[in-house]
């Protein structure tokens, strides 16, 4: 998807707005909004000018770095119809995009409700006969009409109010001061009860926060990876040095119980008062015409990538030459009216502001982590290090909790409730995302950090099932899931004659395996080889599995009792003990069930070095998995007469409870009886038999066909060949170093 990006990012938009219109106009429109009008006057009243100008010098430098971060993304990729929507979607993943994008879409809906409310109140303060409800109401439905038209006419509309804005501005500048006050007392100008700083940042700072208005109109937008970093810097600039001016003349002009107790102080400072007015007014409506624009194109953004659920996919559905959301326009309407209905936002006001304030995060953190990956699909031409992102995303999360904890924390449960659904969803995107980035580097990071010394007290399975075909084996996969679960790495691998599949065949196989595995709730890694020679073939592919010091340590193969196989299979078995893999084969007993009723599990000692030590970490490993937890661990052995008994058994007791292993202890004499006759009948009404296997030597096919006549009648057992270079028995008992 990056690749044919990289083609569009070249393309333009016949007819489309430029930097001008469509970036530049709705960002500074929305930045130069009513807090300018009605509260810049309080924050230079609490915290002094200087305290003001540091202010917007932090508020204005989380939106710049927010602002890199969105230049960075917009300049590597055609950024289309949604915004910040799209711009997270095509980074981090489907999932997050709509976690991200459908409260922000709400969040916009109701800021036009916000903005007309506003409007209608400082109407009605000048004309009192007017009815405020109604007034939010016709409001909300003309800014509606205005965006319903066109978002050039809607664009060509907010030049008009940007000229009024433009004029408030100007008539404060020529203003002149209240009686009395001198200019010289700016910096001695103290309030007895002040808020505080962090009170007073956190009612600033929303005014910096219109940069998404412009970034919502990408899908309009000629070029947007020029505009939208050109028309977001600008916007960004230019607010700046306003908001580092105003506080000056207010300071100049005015003392500080007008500047804490007339929200229309300006008006008064004003060489024409009313350009105050209709600078409020203008900025009320160009912020609900900026909402009004960007939420239906997050709508359809989000219904044409299937986010949204069925039955609203005409949301996505747009109209004339430039695609207009039309019925996303009326379906945004009439939540605004009726939010404008029930009247008082003020409760879901700061909600709504940490929507904004997430998107802002999140974006931050899609390029940080697309520039610390370091991908090459990641291309953009605006190059910014991925410092500067994570800490816009730190001062983002920072301000979230400065403004309101408890609203950040709804909208963060709001956005992870909507993040979980759609993972339940399963949706799959027709473009990639980061998230196979992140974990490349983690484990390239991990792999590199992984010793090579073997550390017992670090020790867990890694085993390697030769399952052949899964379906008809899955009792060795069931037994090696049970070892690795949340504990080890679980590989299953097959070999099939060459030239019997073609690669693309091999690869559809290897999907299947994995796909078939995934359903019954086994996550594993698997492997797909061919070979002349089956048996050779696992040989190789045992000997060169894995990477780094990241190898499966424990192979897991089923019994071959077919005589003719013999050679071969001891021979394999010699090779794997060679490459210091442990080797467990699992004789499968007889009856539908591998595993009996999973009741019974028996242990035959041979001490804790070697094959002892391996058998009872096997044990333990199995005992404590949710199918063997009603088990009971037997540990057997046998001795010579009566007399060793009780000997037998207080040692065996004695490192139990030292390797702090529960287990019944059954010490059987043997009385003269071959150990064969002594195995069959105390084990064999368990449910799983573990016996240590001798350590090949030249006569080993001989001993393994007599190992196979021992288990002839007996329930499933494995078979445990210990070969790594460590000792099991300081795996299970830790081992003090402390003075030595």
């Amino acid at each position: 998807m990056k690749n044919n990006s990289k083609q569009a990012v070249i393309q333009s938009k016949e007819g489309g707005l430029g930097t001008f219109g469509g970036v530049f106009t709705p960002s500074i429109l929305t930045i130069l909004g009513v807090i300018m009008y009605l509260r810049f006057g309080w924050v230079v009243g609490n915290v002094g000018l200087v305290g003001t100008w540091i202010i917007v010098t932090l508020s204005t430098s989380i939106t710049f770095l927010t602002g890199l971060s969105i230049a960075s993304i917009a300049t590597d990729q055609r950024v289309r119809i949604g915004g910040a929507y799209y711009m997270i979607s095509r980074s981090l993943g489907i999932e997050p995009g709509g976690a991200i994008g459908i409260p922000l879409f709400f969040a916009q809906a109701l800021s036009i409700a916000l903005y007309t409310i506003g409007f209608a109140e400082s109407l009605v303060r000048v004309f009192p006969v007017l009815d405020e409800k109604v007034i939010g109401l016709v409001t909300t439905v003309f800014v509606s009409v205005i965006a319903l038209a066109s978002a050039k006419a809607a664009i060509r509309a907010q030049y008009v109010i940007m000229f009024g804005i433009a004029l408030s501005l100007i008539s404060l500048v020529f203003g002149s001061p209240l009686e009395g006050v001198e200019a010289s007392e700016i910096w001695t100008r103290k309030t007895e009860n002040p808020e505080s700083f962090w009170v007073v940042f956190a009612v600033f700072f929303p005014a910096v926060t219109g940069i998404m208005a412009g970034v919502n109109m990408s899908g309009d937008l000629k070029t947007p990876n020029k505009s939208i970093p050109t028309g977001t810097f600008a916007a960004i600039g230019v607010g700046y040095i306003i908001y580092m001016t105003l506080p000056l003349l207010l300071a100049m002009r005015a003392d500080t119980e007008s500047l804490l107790n007339d929200s229309l102080v300006m008006r008064n400072l004003s060489f024409w008062g009313d350009a105050i007015l209709v600078g409020v007014w203008g900025a009320t409506l160009s912020s609900a015409l900026g909402s009004i624009l960007g939420a239906p194109r997050v709508l359809q953004a989000l219904a044409k990538d299937g986010i949204l659920p069925p039955f609203l996919n005409w949301l996505g559905l747009g109209s004339g030459e430039d695609d207009t959301p039309r019925y996303g326009t009326i379906f945004t309407m009439i939540i605004a009216l009726v939010a404008v209905w029930f009247g008082d936002l003020n409760l879901i006001a700061p909600v709504l502001t940490m929507f904004f304030l997430t998107t802002y995060g999140v974006l931050n953190i899609a390029a940080g982590i697309e520039r610390f990956l370091g991908s090459p699909s990641f291309r953009p031409t605006f190059k910014v290090h991925w410092s500067f992102s994570l800490l816009g995303a730190l001062g983002c999360i920072a301000v979230m909790f400065l403004i309101n904890t408890l609203a950040t924390v709804i909208a963060l449960v709001f956005v992870g409730i909507i993040f979980i659904w759609l993972e339940r969803r399963e949706m799959q995107s027709a473009w990639g995302d980061i998230g196979r980035g992140v974990w490349m580097t983690v484990i390239r990071m991990s792999l590199i950090r992984l010793t090579e010394v073997q550390d017992p007290k670090n020790w867990r399975p890694n085993p390697l099932v030769l399952a052949g075909s899964p379906t008809k084996r899955w009792h060795l996969i069931d037994f090696a899931n049970t070892l690795a679960r949340d504990r080890g790495l679980l590989s299953v691998a097959s070999v099939i004659p060459e030239g019997t599949m073609s690669i693309d065949q091999m690869q559809s196989t290897r999907v299947n395996i994995r796909e078939f595995m995934n359903k019954r709730g086994i996550q594993a890694l698997v492997k797909v080889i061919s070979a002349n020679d089956r048996f050779e073939g696992v040989i190789n592919l045992v000997q060169s599995f894995g990477i780094g010091s990241l190898e499966p340590n424990t192979i897991i193969i089923g019994d071959s009792e077919d005589p003719k196989f013999r050679t071969d299979f001891c021979r394999m078995i010699t090779r794997f003990h060679e490459f210091r893999r442990n080797v467990l084969i699992v004789h499968r007993g007889e009856g539908e069930k591998a595993f009996g009723e999973r009741r019974r599990i028996d242990v035959w000692w041979g001490g804790l070095k070697g094959n002892g030590g391996l058998m009872m970490i096997l044990a333990y490993l199995v005992n404590n998995s949710l199918d063997w937890r009603e088990a009971e661990v037997h540990i057997k052995m046998a001795v010579q007469g009566e007399e060793a008994l009780e000997g037998a058994r207080q040692n065996i007791q004695g490192i139990l409870e030292e390797i702090r292993i529960k287990a019944l202890v059954d010490i059987i004499p043997a009385e003269g009886k071959p150990f064969d006759e002594i195995l069959n009948t105390n084990s064999k009404d368990a449910d799983l038999i573990f016996l240590g296997l001798a350590e090949p030597d030249e006569n080993f096919e001989v001993y393994y066909e007599t190992v196979q006549k021992r288990l002839e009648g007996l329930p499933t057992t494995i078979l445990a060949l210990a070969a790594e270079e460590i000792s099991f028995g300081e795996v299970l008992i830790k081992k003090d170093t402390m003075g030595e």
